[in-house]
């Protein structure tokens, strides 16, 4: 029967070389911050119990990660990570195993860490990498049988050290019966007067402990976090993985390296995404979607057809039918399109219905509106659903043509059929099948004359 496994996430650092007000495992890749990511691979290993060691920034981490079911272990004093481990061992039981994750390596694939717990042989084990630079990482020591038999940090490490290409990535699995044992024994007699967490292979090895290497296959996804410069490198890491699975659905991505997924992302065939596209939150993209050059979408659902054009934001929209938005267009939450609509340049909309062959192509402003279907908006037509206090609906309904440069004052309603004349400000209901102008009368005055500046 395999033992209980117990996950420890260590998420206490301050992180000071990144040089922020925000703690380290909060700082976001792929618009998530790094603990989230870490949580969710922990939780698709099924474990008994996830153990969060914090310290920096607590109250804000726990917020972030309200959503998870987490044993919260705070680490008062920061001393090492030997240290932090044996601060949520009371709560961990002597017949389980524990996988000690690092809260700043987000991205490791779920399959490794698979393979690290489905061996219950050896009472310890570490996730290795090979690096041309490891400068910076603990070094892997082997005794002449190949055998593990410790970890030397590269502060601590000889000249000879230095030259080893294996290296530790401070993901362990040990049985904790053991792992109790040995935090028990740690020092601190090292050049920053802290407890390892590595200096535990030395005493499984003195002990004739069976001590396991699992070499991870690619060591971008096992990279840490202590700078923006490395922020940016994993980043990068992500944004490619992200690409690859959705390309692997079959979405026709221009250029990967020029697209930035920041969420889930679920797609039809034929999709296309053009360049420097950013797609955060979760998006759903119909058959044959496209979505142009410089687009944001954040949340949206999009029916098989529709076409966003250059440099459009969309968030929290949905369409329910093939139509066209932008370019330069910005469509906020509670936007629903049906088929045949179309929103143009420099069009907002917010909180707003349009119907099947609905049109606002230029300019516009439509907001808390209900628009039927055929409806037809002029350039720089607004609703004015604000009145310093509360928001007002507007209802525009079938057939309906406003002409440009119109104000409907909310609360409104216009009549099926009716026609609206270019540079209205309309204040009441609009009966349908009318022609309605609201306008001041036309004047020309002669001989007036245009102010001038006085000659100095």
């Amino acid at each position: 029967m395999s033992k209980a496994l117990h996950i420890v996430i260590l998420a206490a650092g301050e992180g000071t070389r990144m040089k922020s007000s925000l703690p380290k495992v909060l700082q976001t890749v792929g618009g998530r911050p790094m603990l989230l990511h870490l949580l969710d691979s922990a939780d698709a290993l099924d474990p008994e119990q996830v153990h969060v060691v914090i310290g920096s920034g607590a109250d804000r981490v726990r917020e972030a990660c309200s959503e998870y079911k987490v044993n919260w272990v705070i680490q008062s004093q920061r001393q090492g990570t030997g240290h932090a481990v044996k601060q949520a061992m009371p709560a961990i039981p002597d017949d389980a195993r524990v996988l000690v994750l690092l809260g700043d390596h987000p991205l490791i694939p779920v399959s490794v860490l698979s393979e690290m717990t489905g061996q219950d042989t050896a009472p310890l084990s570490v996730l290795t990498i090979e690096l041309d630079k490891p400068r910076g990482y603990g070094r892997i020591e082997r005794d002449r049988t190949g055998r593990i038999s410790g970890v030397v940090e590269d502060r601590d490490a000889t000249p000879a050290q230095w030259k080893i290409r294996e290296v530790n990535t401070g993901i362990i699995l040990a049985d904790a019966v053991h792992l109790r044992r040995w935090l028990d024994k740690l020092g601190c007699d090292n050049i920053k007067n802290e407890y390892y967490l590595t200096d535990i292979f030395a005493m499984a090895h003195s002990e004739k402990r069976e001590i396991h290497g699992v070499l991870a296959p690619d060591p971008r996804d096992l990279q840490g976090v202590n700078d923006h410069r490395q922020l940016a490198a994993l980043e990068q890491r992500f944004r490619h993985h992200a690409a690859q699975q959705l390309m692997d659905q079959g979405v026709h991505i221009i250029d990967p390296e020029r697209v930035d997924i920041r969420g889930p992302v679920t797609a039809g065939r034929d999709v296309c995404v053009d360049i420097n596209v950013v797609l955060e939150g979760r998006n759903q993209l119909g058959d044959g979607v496209f979505i142009g050059p410089g687009a944001v979408l954040k949340n949206c659902d999009l029916a098989a057809g529709t076409r966003v054009h250059p440099h459009s934001v969309l968030e929290g929209v949905s369409t329910t039918g093939p139509c066209d938005i932008g370019p330069f267009a910005r469509l906020r939450p509670g936007t629903v399109l049906a088929a045949g609509t179309r929103v143009g340049n420099f069009v907002e909309v917010k909180n707003a219905r349009l119907g099947e062959g609905s049109k606002a192509s230029h300019l516009s402003y439509i907001g808390d509106t209900i628009i039927g279907t055929g409806v037809n908006i002029g350039a720089g037509t607004i609703t004015c659903n604000y009145d310093g206090a509360s928001k007002h609906q507007t209802i525009i309904e079938d057939d309906v043509f406003v002409g440009s440069n119109t104000q409907l004052v909310a609360p409104v309603t216009v009549g099926k059929g009716a026609t609206i004349g270019a540079g209205s400000t309309i204040t009441k209901d609009v009966p349908g099948d009318t022609l309605t102008v609201s306008r001041a009368r036309q004047t020309s005055i002669k001989g007036w004359q245009r102010p001038r500046k006085k000659e100095v």
